[in-house]
């Protein structure tokens, strides 16, 4: 696919690896529709930055656990745009509590935010996906979905779901011009870690091949690299610095 001039949707894109994906997107000469749900100024700096970059860059506030709203929200962005043809759900939580400390609550708002907020966003924009093929769904998963990784049963749960999503809608959908793939990155290098001790941060870091996080721009560098490809679908593509040779 040739970025230039399409119109990618990227949630969660006001910071960490949806904010890198905006701009990367943008470098490329794609419009985007950043969503976000509780920043509002870093979404305004990033819409400032891509359209610096000579794309169209609109913000909306959505919560993507929220089935009418994000309905809202994708109709939204057609009238805006007048169509659609990449979606990068990135959007997601991480709550870190002990097993057997979880609470009901934690779980629920995990599940809904991380995996019925990419269930939503795909039931929305898929019919408009359709008209526009090649069309690309890139979702972000984790390591933690392939292995349980290290914070969290929800979480895990929640990302292994994505994986699970991922395979359903490429089998259902590519043979229609839709091709959807996702990523399983390692710890990478944005908010979602920031209550992170120094030491659980040198743990999680030693346990990386390179001894480091990754950073956001090496996520939506393959997101993208995806997104450009036309014969990769169904596919959930690991970006752990080589963890799983260890």
């Amino acid at each position: 696919m040739d970025i230039k001039g399409k119109t990618a949707i990227i949630t969660g894109g006001s910071r960490g690896i949806g904010r890198a994906v905006s701009l990367l997107l943008a470098e490329k000469g794609a419009n985007v529709a950043i969503i976000y749900n509780s920043h509002k100024s870093d979404a305004e700096s990033v819409k400032k930055m891509a359209v610096e970059k000579g794309v169209e860059a609109r913000i909306y506030r959505c919560d993507v656990s929220n089935f009418e709203q994000v309905e809202n929200t994708i109709n939204k962005i057609v009238s805006d745009f007048g169509s659609i043809h990449i979606v990068v759900n990135n959007a997601g939580i991480l709550i870190k509590e002990p097993f057997l400390e979880t609470k009901e609550e934690t779980w629920d708002k995990t599940i809904d935010v991380n995996l019925k907020g990419v269930f939503n966003v795909c039931r929305f924009s898929v019919p408009f996906l359709l008209k526009n093929p090649p069309a690309k769904i890139v979702n972000v998963s984790s390591i933690a979905g392939r292995n349980g990784g290290t914070v969290g049963v929800p979480y895990a749960a929640s990302k292994a779901g994505i994986i699970g999503i991922t395979a359903a809608l490429a089998s259902q959908f590519t043979s229609k011009g839709i091709y959807v793939n996702a990523v399983a990155p390692g710890p990478v290098d944005t908010d979602l870690f920031m209550g992170l001790s120094n030491e659980q941060r040198k743990a999680l870091e030693s346990l990386s091949p390179n001894g480091r996080f990754a950073k956001p721009e090496e996520i939506a560098h393959l997101i993208v690299c995806l997104i450009e490809n036309d014969y990769i679908s169904g596919e959930t593509v690991n970006i752990n610095a080589g963890r799983y040779i260890n």
